[in-house]
């Protein structure tokens, strides 16, 4: 999920030879205020930002896995996340 306009998404799809579909929440960026993956502070200069984010839902769209950065130079390690897809499935 993104809160880029789904243009910007489809330019980076063929850019980066992205197989799979890439979601967008904008404008309203509904989906990432439900989650609180969104700045709401209107005093930040990054208000309604996306915050970076990861989930993992499984095929029956239960979110098995959620964790919202604050910081937006945060990643998750990819081994963090490869665990929680794992133990998603094992769940």
């Amino acid at each position: 999920m993104s809160a880029d306009a789904p243009g910007a998404l489809n330019a980076f799809r063929k850019e980066n030879n992205v197989k799979h579909q890439l979601l967008s929440d904008w404008p309203r960026r509904t989906m990432l205020t439900a989650y609180d993956a969104v700045v709401t502070d209107e005093k930040s200069p990054i208000f309604r930002y996306a915050k970076r984010a990861y989930f993992v839902i499984d095929k029956n769209g239960t979110l098995k896995y959620m964790k919202v950065m604050d910081n937006p130079l945060d990643l998750l390690s990819a081994d963090d996340l490869i665990n929680a897809v794992k133990a998603s499935k094992s769940a």
